[in-house]
């Protein structure tokens, strides 16, 4: 059950100090008009804020207790995540100008943070190590089938794919901390932690997101209940990103799991390339 570092030696974790001008255009269902689709990016970016700072919050503690280069991955990984902050904050405001009210959705990611920092901080660092493998796992469907962003305004599209490629550059920097400061446990005690904090993060992200997404319809004008067979369409049926995503969410389970084992570094490249070629003049 011995696990070590599978990151690319030559990997380089880039922070893109890109802004985005959003804008919803006429419809606020900015999504191909589903207010389904428009409500689940929307829900995930209102966590961002908050969620993100907590990430850098939890890798950081440990950045003195690491050896290069997983020390300057750190460092880059706390500058993606800051940028990531700083531009979904300003999708958020787009999302209240559309007329939604997200404060609901913030306390309810605001109060998991709170709760998370009452813990041990390796626990902590192995909840960000989850939740970094929910957003990698999340960004590589979102490359891999450009479809999923098909009918969303030019920046909107950027800005979500941008994020997925650096969720995808640092998706191991958690992962590779946790193995770091943990490898005195054994690694027997060490995949149980990981796991049991991976399936307790996995029953409290699938509560909040049905309560966010929820909210979102309401405002809407929507009964969620009456929206739950669209929802899950959406999600495990077509275009399924939940469902498409699975095996690779799964495999965190794995003994002897680590985030490169999806060798997706291109598919994150050449959407970078395609980013600097769609970018506004």
């Amino acid at each position: 059950m011995a696990v070590s570092s599978k990151t690319p030696v030559e990997l380089s974790i880039e922070p893109r100090n890109l802004r985005f001008q959003s804008s919803f255009g006429e419809s606020r269902w900015w999504l191909k008009g589903d207010p389904i689709a428009t409500a689940v990016f929307n829900a995930l970016s209102a966590t961002f804020p908050e969620g993100e700072r907590k990430f850098i919050e939890s890798v950081a503690f440990f950045r003195d207790m690491v050896d290069q280069p997983l020390r300057g991955q750190v460092k880059a990984f706390v500058r993606q995540e800051a940028n990531h902050t700083r531009e979904h904050l300003a999708f958020n405001a787009h999302v209240a100008d559309a007329g939604y009210e997200t404060c609901r959705i913030e306390a309810r990611t605001r109060e998991s943070a709170d709760r998370s920092r009452g813990k041990p901080p390796v626990v902590q660092l192995a909840a960000t190590s989850a939740l970094e493998h929910f957003t990698a796992v999340l960004s590589h469907q979102l490359l891999a089938d450009p479809s999923l962003l098909d009918g969303a305004p030019p920046e909107i599209q950027r800005l979500w794919r941008w994020h997925a490629v650096e969720e995808i550059e640092h998706k191991a920097v958690a992962y590779d901390t946790f193995l770091a400061v943990t490898k005195r446990l054994g690694a027997f005690r060490r995949w149980r932690l990981r796991v049991l904090v991976m399936a307790v993060v996995s029953l409290q992200f699938s509560r909040s997101m049905i309560a966010n997404v929820a909210d979102l319809l309401e405002q809407d004008g929507l009964e969620p209940r009456r929206m739950r067979g669209r929802a899950l369409a959406y999600l495990f049926g077509r275009p399924g990103i939940l469902r498409r995503a699975l095996p690779h969410y799964l495999s965190y389970y794995l003994p002897g799991f680590h985030p490169w084992q999806c060798k997706d570094q291109e598919l994150a490249r050449a959407a970078d390339v395609a980013l600097g070629e769609a970018a506004p003049a």
